[in-house]
Parts: C-alpha cells; structure tokens; sequence
C-alpha cells in the first residue's frame, strides 16, 4: 500500500529554480539549471559571457516560459504566470537599460509605477472621488518617501531624462520599490555606471537588504559582488556549475576554467 505523501517541509527560499531548460533553435541557453534564492539575502548570479545569465533572468521574470523545469516562488508555482501576475506577487525584476519614462518628472515616474487599475480607471474620479483623492495622496507620499530612501528627493521635479546612468538605477529601484517586492531581480546594477554612483548603489541595496528585502543579481563587477552577495551562483554553459560564498566560488578550480575558457 502506497505511503500518504508529505507535505514539502518548510523552506527559506523565496525562489527555487527546479531543472530549468531553454532552448532557442539548436543552441542551448539555460540546460537543467537549479538554484535558489533565500529570504533576507543578497544572491549574486554571475558566470562568463555566454552563460545563461540573462536567459535565466528572463526566465524567471516570465518574458518567455521554459522548455522544461519549474519555477517557485514563496513556494509557488509560477512557472506558467505571466510577468504582470509574478509582479503582483512580489517578483520584481529591473534591466539593464534604465526604462524611465523621460519626459516625465522623477516623482511622476515612481508613482506612475504605484498606480493600480481602479485609480488608471476614467471613471473613477467621477464614482469616487474621494477614495481617488485619498489613493492619489498616498501615493504622493509613499513616492516622495522612496525618492528620500534612495537619495534622489532632491531631483523629485526634474525630468527623468537629466538623470545620470547611476541615478536611473536608483529611479528604478525606486519604482521597484513602490510595487511592495518581497524580490528584486536587478540585472547588472553598476553597468554604465560610475565609481562614486556605484558605491551609492550597494550602500543602497545593502541598506534594504537589512531592512528585510531580498535581493538577486546578476552582475559583472567581482568587486561589487564580493563587497554585497551573501551567496552566489556561478553559471556555466546553462547550468549552475557551483554555489557558496564569493571566497567559495573564487576559489573553486572549474570557476577559473569556466570564466578563462569561454571566449567573450
């Protein structure tokens, strides 16, 4: 006779990547790759050009689905969702080409990213004005809250177009920030750049990951990795070729080889 099965005991992942496969015509991009992320963390995703990285990514922000494998989230199968529904779950992920919308002032982008249906709704002001008026007043707040929380208050009424690259990082953070994640995706954070905003940046992403936020990054600066990540992941040809500290990982012969014998 057949055992009840168990239920899963429980874990500190809020994202587990279970054999993950893509495939786009006869080349290989992510193969039976699995990996997690776990609450409270900074987790660091990095791997010579050519990887997986940015399929793997995109993946797990749901821009295209998997060949094979799943996806959880806080224990979920996501694996089918699409991104604006992982989004209201608290998965929020950030590219590496800032996506502000230039023309409008700094504040006007965080809080264009905190607006719900009801509010974008033509009727609404009209059936309730009040509840819109008192949703619209909060939003003012929470945005000029996060725009003090990342160092950009003082550009609030700027356009986002005058912004610097390291200060577009910060306005997407932001906007990241008004969706209420319990994960952030940022895809090479110090791209673009430099060293001053840099520092900015990881003082920033190292204060919310103190504050409770769980972070994963894909990144390319070894310093700013070494300097954030409690735990990363090293890819290698589509599959997760070793886990552990950066002094782990650093120190493991195959990273050596992966990153000296791939041509980037």
């Amino acid at each position: 006779m057949a055992l009840p099965q168990q239920p899963s005991p429980p874990t500190d992942d809020v994202l587990s990547v279970e054999d993950l496969s893509k495939r786009f015509g006869g080349v290989s991009a992510v193969a039976g790759c699995s990996l997690s992320i776990q609450r409270g963390t900074i987790t660091a995703i990095i791997g010579p050009n050519g990887a997986g990285k940015s399929t793997l990514m995109n993946l797990i922000g749901g821009l295209f689905p998997p060949d094979s494998g799943r996806i959880l989230f806080a224990g979920r199968d996501i694996t089918a969702l699409p991104p604006h529904r992982r989004a209201e779950l608290g998965l929020i992920r950030t590219f590496q080409i800032s996506r502000e919308l230039a023309q409008l002032t700094v504040f006007e982008n965080v809080v264009l990213a905190g607006q719900t249906d009801a509010l974008e709704s033509p009727f609404a002001a009209f059936l309730r004005p009040r509840q819109v008026r008192r949703e619209e007043r909060q939003l003012g707040l929470r945005a000029r809250a996060l725009l003090e929380r990342v160092g950009l208050f003082r550009l609030a009424d700027e356009p986002a177009a005058s912004l610097s690259g390291g200060q577009k990082k910060l306005l997407e953070l932001a906007r990241a920030l008004m969706l209420d994640p319990q994960l952030i995706l940022l895809d090479e954070p110090a791209a673009g750049v430099s060293p001053p905003m840099v520092r900015e940046l990881a003082r920033t992403i190292r204060d919310l990951r103190d504050e409770g936020l769980t972070i994963g990054l894909i990144e390319h600066d070894m310093e700013l990795v070494a300097d954030l990540a409690d735990r990363v992941h090293v890819l290698a040809e589509g599959s997760n070729l070793t886990s552990g500290s950066f002094r782990e990982v650093t120190s493991d012969s195959r990273v050596v080889e992966a990153y000296l014998g791939i041509v980037a």
